[in-house]
């Protein structure tokens, strides 16, 4: 099972794919992850993305897809795989479609969360970060055991610059701009299948057998 999963920021994207892992036994595959590990094993690819990951600016696509057929070429996903942030745009979507096919796979389904941005907001600007080890907390759903101390390692909480309301209004319409594409592209092909990013926690693993039970 080869599958996309699409959602704007703060949209539950990362918890859902967690949890199709574990339900269907695939590897989760984010691009951020994969970026990064190029950059430690010091391959070409890895310096060109580190260049530009250092300098907080896009990777370009030719790189951020030779670092994805990389990775799709390892044997951990030759029982399929969930893409989390890739493809991005309309060029990496036709690129991956180029990997796969030289695999001799095809996308199975491209997961569309849907949230209002009401929603995401309040899921957003409850976040909070540590600026010493990196331990992410919701102050409503996995709240610190000390009010804003981190429990790793006792610094105090940050709330990062893009949780804040006026950044996740322009990254949701960021993300809009990118996105629309990829999915009508991928509707036109009768890929999509819609999650609700709204449902509680609990309710994720039967909604997803759900959407995905034909494909299992």
């Amino acid at each position: 099972m080869q599958i996309v999963i699409l959602g704007p920021p703060g949209s539950g994207k990362g918890t859902r794919a967690q949890i199709i892992s574990k339900i269907y036994g695939i590897p989760v595959i984010t691009t951020g992850d994969m970026l990064r590990e190029a950059a430690a094993q010091d391959t070409e690819s890895g310096r060109i993305a580190d260049f530009y990951m250092k300098k907080g600016e896009l990777v370009p696509d030719d790189i951020v897809v030779e670092v994805v057929e990389e990775r799709l070429g390892r044997p951990d996903v030759e029982g399929g795989f969930i893409l989390d942030g890739f493809p991005r745009n309309l060029a990496q979507a036709r690129a991956l479609d180029r990997v796969l096919k030289r695999k001799g796979v095809s996308i199975d389904a491209v997961l569309k969360i849907d949230a209002s941005t009401d929603s995401i907001i309040k899921r957003l600007s409850l976040r909070r970060s540590c600026p010493r080890c990196g331990a992410v907390y919701h102050l409503k759903y996995n709240p610190p055991k000390k009010d804003e101390v981190c429990d790793e390692c006792g610094s105090g909480l940050i709330q990062r610059d893009d949780d804040r309301e006026d950044i996740i209004l322009y990254r949701m319409i960021v993300y809009e701009e990118q996105t629309r594409p990829i999915l009508e592209r991928y509707e036109n092909m009768g890929k999509v299948r819609e999650l609700n990013g709204e449902i509680e926690i609990d309710e994720i693993p039967g909604e997803v057998r759900r959407v995905l039970g034909d494909l299992a």
